[in-house]
């Protein structure tokens, strides 16, 4: 552990290395959507202990675990791994491991945070940009191992959804309702590039759905393989655009994505731990969500029938508004405080990850695993992706914002979500209905009885 007072020179000097050409430390949106869930702590309490070692730590424990606000849920994930090593019920151990999700997601975004004063901003960024959805990207992955593509699909275009509509509608209206007597401004450079990005990633999500509908298949060749293909290769052009995309956004046009504005106004900052402390504590946290997301993806079907919600509901909006609670209600915060950049920078930040770099990379996962993982995501749900993306691109193309665009959004979010949540009921009714007419089906036909007709008379 590397904490203590006389090393603040230290990490002053090593934060200043880190500050771009104007002097401002570079911070993501996500990086200071989820600050507004820190509090700090009293370097008082801890400074009595006399040695050392022990000081160091709990001074650690201090930042890392009692540093947020989030942290009365951090018992959660105890609870969740007693709960799987007694079997208690699988509903139990599904809810308690999304809590515990919470608060280690904005945690993860803390420690990236405290390594990119010691890494630079090169390298800062791209860890910033590589971890920011890594909740998400974790429960996919084990998802890709249990075979549960379904599961994987579900919840990446969740986050997507829930970013460009809930989280992005929800600051919109907010801020829209606390700032009603003045004009919401934002720079356009952002979204459009954002935007552009979507797009790319709309065209290759829907080119195997529209193949496989447009094309008849060979004699004895399948469909699919060449659907298969042919989202193997989308994958690598999304890989390359989303490349190109964090090449723009740390090196050549830094300037569009960097808030300075909002930084300046916020008090100096500098790391409060180590650089190895933060590196071990990230990938200590790293271990505990993948072990709470083993517990999500294998308890995800005893949690759907027990509650009678349908996989495609937990999985598109429980899971994504659950696990990255935090850092949605950052952005709102900023929305009140009418400082849009960062609150757009957010949602569409965390939109475009998803889609140019979670989804492909885990479709070429699935590659080398030799696991069929393809980018057709059924007709209702990309076609709800695709009036999700070109709705978000038609609200923000004026460069001004008010309440009534959040409700537009907000009202799209409620549409689908009501839309995932009668899948269970249809589909309940349609084995009601097929196990009513097989029944019928099976019951042999009975002719009307003979009756002689007796001459009158």
């Amino acid at each position: 552990m590397e904490f203590s007072e006389g090393s603040n020179k230290s990490l002053m000097d090593k934060e200043t290395c880190c500050n771009n050409n104007n002097g401002v430390t570079i911070r993501t949106a996500q990086n200071m959507s989820s600050s507004f869930m820190r509090k700090k702590s009293d370097p008082i309490l801890v400074s009595t202990i006399r040695f050392r070692i022990l000081r160091e730590l709990l001074a650690n424990l201090q930042e890392v675990i009692l540093g947020t606000k989030l942290a009365v849920l951090f018992p959660a994930i105890p609870l969740a791994i007693v709960a799987d090593f007694y079997k208690f019920g699988r509903p139990w151990i599904f809810a308690l491991s999304l809590l515990g999700l919470t608060p280690l997601a904005e945690r993860v975004s803390f420690l990236t945070e405290q390594i990119a004063y010691f890494t630079g901003p090169t390298v800062g960024g791209l860890l910033n940009a590589t971890c920011g959805n890594a909740t998400e990207l974790i429960i996919a992955l084990f998802a890709l191992y249990r075979n549960k593509i379904h599961v994987l699909k579900y919840s990446l275009m969740g986050s997507i959804l829930s970013n460009l509509l809930l989280v992005l509608g929800t600051s919109l209206l907010c801020g829209g309702l606390a700032n009603l007597k003045r004009e919401q401004r934002y720079d356009r450079k952002q979204a459009d590039v954002n935007s552009g990005l979507l797009l790319l990633g709309l065209l290759c999500h829907m080119l195997p759905l529209m193949f496989k509908y447009a094309v008849k298949p060979e004699t004895g060749v399948s469909i699919a393989e060449y659907t298969l293909e042919l989202s193997r290769a989308s994958s690598v052009v999304m890989l390359v655009a989303y490349i190109g995309y964090i090449v723009f956004q740390l090196k050549t046009h830094r300037q569009i994505f960097e808030s300075q504005e909002e930084v300046e106004d916020e008090d100096e900052e500098k790391a409060v731990i180590g650089f190895w402390s933060g590196f071990s504590w990230l990938v200590g946290m790293t271990l505990i969500i993948a072990l709470l997301s083993e517990y999500v993806v294998g308890t995800i079907e005893a949690a759907s029938e027990t509650w009678g919600i349908s996989i495609s509901f937990i999985s598109i909006i429980l899971i994504p508004i659950v696990g990255n609670a935090a850092e949605h209600a950052g952005a709102i915060i900023f929305a009140f405080k009418n400082k849009l950049d960062i609150s757009l920078g957010v949602a569409l930040g965390s939109a475009t990850q998803i889609s140019m770099f979670a989804v492909p990379l885990c479709v070429v996962v699935g590659w080398i695993m030799r696991i069929k993982m393809d980018l057709d995501f059924n007709l209702l749900e990309t076609g709800c992706l695709a009036l999700t993306i070109l709705v978000v691109a038609f609200t923000l193309q004026d460069g001004t914002s008010h309440y009534m665009k959040g409700v537009v959004l907000c009202l799209c979010y409620a549409a689908i979500s009501a839309c995932f949540l009668f899948i269970k009921f249809q589909h309940r009714w349609i084995k009601l209905m097929s196990n009513r007419d097989s029944t019928h089906r099976c019951q042999p036909s009975r002719a009307p009885p003979f009756t002689p007709e007796i001459p009158q008379g």
